[in-house]
């Protein structure tokens, strides 16, 4: 500056700084106008078991993504009763039930439900027992998923004394379960909906046409009204995919 009588004018140094800051300056702005104009990236976290993250949701989320990538999907993956509380909780759970359908303080929508049906890998169907007829599954290794009645449920519907059904490995889920039957290890009482991608790849084959219900799959939130739009979002794009096609990702 150069300093006058009660004022200050610019030297031409300070004309030529001035321009070039005013330049960036007005950049600057222009920049965080248009950040400001731009959606806000929302976070929808739904909490489910393992097995259906890894062998239902994660094979679909590409999708969402590709339709909404203002909003992004934080899995948490867990066995336990979802609460619904504080900013840190899930927005939706993903749960399995046998007999229900709703939960307290909570509201729910059937998502899909699921059935067992046997599952063998091909090399073993190929060098084992011939598999006839059910009862010929008791010459094989069963695989049990949780507890040992599941099987002589299916071998009950399919007409088969279930002698010899409490045999076999123990596996805590399903996934691990169908993970041994890929392995050869024996015949997995697998879930026709979670165990489409192995199926589909021919890692795992339906040896007969004969299923039973396996329970139900349900989306779980507080309030679906009540909820954030990303949230709703979310939970009818879930909903839609199931309804499309439950078994085929």
């Amino acid at each position: 500056f150069n300093r006058l009588h009660r004022r200050v004018e610019l030297t031409e140094t300070g004309r030529r700084l001035l321009a070039q800051l005013t330049r960036s300056f007005d950049e600057i702005d222009r920049q965080l106008n248009e950040i400001l104009a731009q959606p806000r990236q929302s976070t929808v976290t739904v909490s489910t078991e393992p097995f259906l993250a890894g062998s239902w949701l994660l094979p679909r989320l590409s999708r969402f993504q590709a339709i909404r990538p203002d909003i992004d999907v934080s899995v948490d993956v867990g066995l336990g009763v979802t609460e619904f509380r504080g900013k840190d909780g899930p927005d939706l759970a993903i749960r399995h039930s046998f007999t229900r359908s709703s939960w307290p303080r909570t509201q729910s929508r059937k998502l899909f439900e699921s059935r067992a049906t046997p599952l063998i890998a091909p090399a073993l169907l190929k060098s084992g027992p011939a598999l006839d007829r059910p009862a010929d599954l008791l010459r094989y290794n069963l695989l049990h998923e949780e507890n040992r009645d599941y099987w002589s449920q299916w071998l009950e519907a399919a007409g088969v004394s279930d002698a010899g059904a409490q045999r076999g490995l123990l596996f805590p889920d399903g996934a691990m379960a169908a993970k041994a039957a890929v392995l050869g290890q024996g015949v997995a009482l697998g879930d026709t909906v979670l165990d489409s991608l192995e199926i589909e790849a021919g890692r795992l084959v339906q040896p007969f046409d004969i299923s039973i219900p396996f329970g139900t799959y349900w989306i779980v939130t507080r309030d679906f009204d009540s909820a954030r739009e990303a949230v709703q979002i979310f939970a009818e794009w879930l909903l839609a995919e199931a309804a499309v096609a439950p078994q085929s990702p």
